[in-house]
């Protein structure tokens, strides 16, 4: 039972990737064709999950939208994990007034949620792709920063960290060559889990207008122009809602799981 939320965690985020890797090559239909007599048409046959406002597939724009959202939250998480996974191990090592400045702008950066930036960085770049990656970058600082710098200093107090400072060993290649590999786990654990946020991110930026622009399938604008139609096609939001819901579950189950397998309070 320990195991159970990495494999269904494991399922359903395996299954997102494919599901988003495949649209790349084939979708049942083309996303962005419009056909008019299918405007609205309900689930059957000829749609698995019917069509929207403009005749469009919604099943090949969930699979479209997959794409769209996994690239934006990886994009997002990577640059703002290594960026936050830096600026925690740098200031775990170098401690004092370096440590007090990293972790209060970290702090700064943290008050602002994504939207509220993504707000901010739309009037003066404009909405697209780039601001709502950049955005929820911003957003992921100051949470892998938090992280590492916990881990790490948990590393620090270690006996071969104090046998590597003993042999002359710099704090940069402490860094590298002890402390990384050990808190890798725990960084790992946050991706994951941060992944599912930043497509929750995405999809909330996408409703209001903030990510990508039409014609690019994306679950939240798609939650945004269904609205219009909830009481005479409820099917398109149901669609894009379960899978954004589905999506952030199995990243939260896929992080929970990682964290249970790797803790040895869990382990014993």
């Amino acid at each position: 039972m320990r195991r159970l939320p990495l494999i269904i965690g494991g399922i359903i985020t395996a299954a997102l990737v494919t599901a988003a890797i495949l649209s790349r090559f084939w979708t049942p239909m083309d996303p962005a064709a419009i056909n008019i007599p299918l405007r609205l048409k309900g689930p059957g046959p000829g749609g698995l999950l019917g069509a929207d406002q403009f005749g469009r597939d919604e099943l090949s724009m969930i699979m479209a939208g997959a794409w769209t959202s996994l690239s934006i939250a990886f994009s997002a998480v990577a640059i703002g994990g290594t960026v936050g996974t830096v600026l925690g191990t740098m200031a775990a090592a170098r401690r004092g007034v370096a440590e007090a400045a990293i972790m209060r702008v970290n702090d700064i950066v943290f008050a602002f949620p994504p939207v509220l930036s993504a707000l901010l960085l739309a009037a003066v770049l404009g909405g697209g792709p780039v601001t709502t990656i950049t955005a929820i970058a911003l957003f992921m600082v100051p949470v892998f920063a938090r992280v590492s710098r916990g881990a790490t200093l948990q590393v620090w107090a270690r006996d071969y960290i104090l046998a590597a400072r003993m042999a002359g060993k710099t704090g940069t290649r402490i860094t590298l060559e002890h402390v990384l590999p050990n808190i890798a786990t725990q960084i790992i654990v946050q991706v994951a889990i941060q992944t599912g946020l930043a497509i929750l991110t995405e999809a909330g930026l996408s409703f209001l207008g903030l990510g990508v622009a039409p014609p690019t399938p994306s679950w939240g604008r798609m939650l945004a122009d269904a609205q219009t139609y909830l009481a005479t096609a409820p099917h398109l939001v149901l669609a894009p809602g379960l899978a954004i819901a589905i999506s952030v579950l199995g990243l939260n189950l896929l992080g929970d799981g990682l964290g249970r397998l790797t803790d040895p309070r869990e382990a014993s």
